[in-house]
């Protein structure tokens, strides 16, 4: 029963729903509309003496005040005013001979408590109706409870008013109008307003035209996300990439390239460092969870040993390089000059310009840092010093000699670099990267060039690695996401950045070669 989803599930009942719909529109049409109906309701109902909805009079000033004929009328002192509206609110004429409750009178209205003392008849929209209230028509004696009414025809919409003078009982006492209509029948309506006409179309039908535009676009979304699938190579839902944050330009580049090329998909990027990024792939997959999780983490060389469930993808090989600030007017260092000043044996930079008198700021990154674990193995081919600063101005620790703290992100670095005076760090080549305040330097003469890469034997650089939890199904946004970084047009952002991508003839080399 691989038929029985949910979404074709909603659509057999809207197909459903939608057939019930129409059927019961036809039926309404053929049987109910070509009634006849006579509907009638109160639009005024007030007092004109003390007369209130409690009782026939109170006694008490206040219910209505009364000059005149009104107030000269001891008679009237709990009069009430009602207007009675009567109307044709089907969608059939009504002539006289469609009354049949009798021969001399075709409606009655009728009222509980109080009594009749007098009656106008009006009609300002249909004047020719008033022709049958004519002198045959002696309307209702003084005292009597009902109004009957003659055989008036009424075309659809037609309508007259009774402006009714009563006394005897309080206002809101119930009104009824009855009588018999061949084919048809006399009912209370309801109106917004005293006069406002029929509407184009009924309450039904309005209800009707709804439903059944709700049944036509459940139904158009179901098919339209039935056959509509993503691009080619593309795939929905929600990725998160995590790790370094040398590789994190590139990537937020390429999420947002993504998301534009496929739609439905969302690729967030929290990049806190590879060893972090390792760790939060690790606790994601240890998830009790069904299949790998949508989340993938980049390194700055290979993963820690350990963590055998991760499945490692070569990205590109990275190039990285020293910073300093510009107050250092120093293009190149050698690399036995890099690994004095952090082994502490340099500690003004006097020592290596004559002359210049600046303490040195060495500016790292935490344990966290893929690009940091590359520096130190690649560079100085040892662990860097302890931390000495937490304001990286400043030495803290009364056994250190040399200034050198940690933060949390390229970035911070970077903008350490530019600010302190003395101060040395280093990053990912961004070659596309504006650096204001602080220059690259070479090693030993060597600069980072991509397309050197292979070929100078220039020592700071370290492939880009992709972990997943295990092997990401095929159609899963994870796989597309990778596939777009390693293989797709994800290259020209990488090479952009001032990485080589290893699918490249050049980087599968370099890459294979490690």
């Amino acid at each position: 029963m691989d038929w029985l989803t949910a979404e074709n599930l909603i659509a057999l009942v809207t197909a459903l729903l939608g057939v019930l719909v129409s059927t019961g529109a036809v039926w309404y049409e053929r049987r109910v509309p070509h009634q006849r109906r006579i509907g009638y309701r109160v639009q005024l109902d007030t007092t004109i003496g003390n007369a209130t909805a409690n009782g026939a009079a109170t006694g008490r000033p206040g219910a209505a005040v009364r000059r005149g004929f009104f107030n000269a009328t001891p008679a009237l002192r709990d009069a009430t005013l009602v207007l009675l509206r009567i109307e044709n609110d089907g969608a059939m004429s009504i002539g006289a001979d469609h009354y049949t409750d009798g021969d001399d009178h075709g409606l009655t209205v009728e009222f509980e408590h109080r009594r009749v003392q007098a009656v106008v008849v009006t009609a300002p929209d249909h004047p020719r109706l008033l022709s049958h209230f004519t002198d045959s028509w002696v309307g209702p004696a003084e005292g009597d409870a009902t109004i009957q009414l003659p055989k008036v025809p009424l075309n659809r919409g037609a309508h007259y008013k009774l402006l009714v003078l009563l006394t005897g009982g309080p206002i809101g006492d119930p009104v009824s109008v009855d009588g018999n209509i061949a084919e048809g029948h006399v009912h209370v309506n309801h109106s917004t307003t005293p006069d406002d006409k029929p509407p184009v179309f009924s309450r039904v039908a309005r209800t009707v035209t709804v439903v059944l535009t709700v049944c036509v676009v459940a139904l158009a979304a179901i098919i339209v996300r039935e056959q509509t699938p993503p691009p080619i190579g593309c795939a929905r839902g929600t990725l998160t990439v995590t790790g370094s944050t040398a590789f994190a330009p590139v990537v937020r580049e390429l999420a947002k390239k993504y998301e534009k090329d496929c739609p439905g998909s969302t690729v967030n990027v929290t990049a806190h460092g590879s060893t972090a990024g390792i760790r939060e792939l690790e606790a994601s997959g240890a998830k009790p969870a069904k299949g790998s999780p949508a989340v993938v983490a980049l390194s700055d060389g290979r993963k820690p040993s350990g963590y055998p469930q991760l499945r490692e993808s070569m990205v590109a090989v990275s190039l990285y390089t020293l910073v300093l600030n510009d107050g250092i007017p120093v293009d190149s260092l050698t690399l036995d000059e890099i690994r004095r000043l952090y082994r502490g044996e340099i500690k003004d930079w006097s020592e290596l310009v004559p002359g210049l008198h600046q303490p040195v700021r060495l500016i790292s990154r935490d344990a966290n840092s893929g690009t940091r674990e590359v520096f130190q193995r690649r560079v100085l081919g040892r662990n860097e010093l302890a931390n000495s600063s937490l304001n990286c101005e400043s030495i803290d620790d009364p056994a250190s000699t040399v200034v050198r703290c940690e933060l949390d992100s390229t970035e911070q670095v970077l903008a350490a670099v530019a600010e302190l005076p003395g101060a040395v760090g280093y990053t990912e080549l961004r070659s596309g990267s504006d650096l204001k305040g602080l220059h690259r330097v070479a090693i030993d003469g060597r600069r980072p060039v991509v397309e050197e890469i292979g070929e100078s034997p220039y020592p700071y650089r370290e492939i880009e690695y992709a972990y997943t939890w295990g092997q990401p199904p095929a159609d899963s946004l994870t796989s597309s996401f990778l596939n777009y970084l390693i293989r797709g047009s994800g290259q020209d952002v990488v090479l952009t950045h001032g990485h080589l991508p290893c699918s490249t003839p050049k980087g599968m080399k370099v890459c294979g070669d490690g």
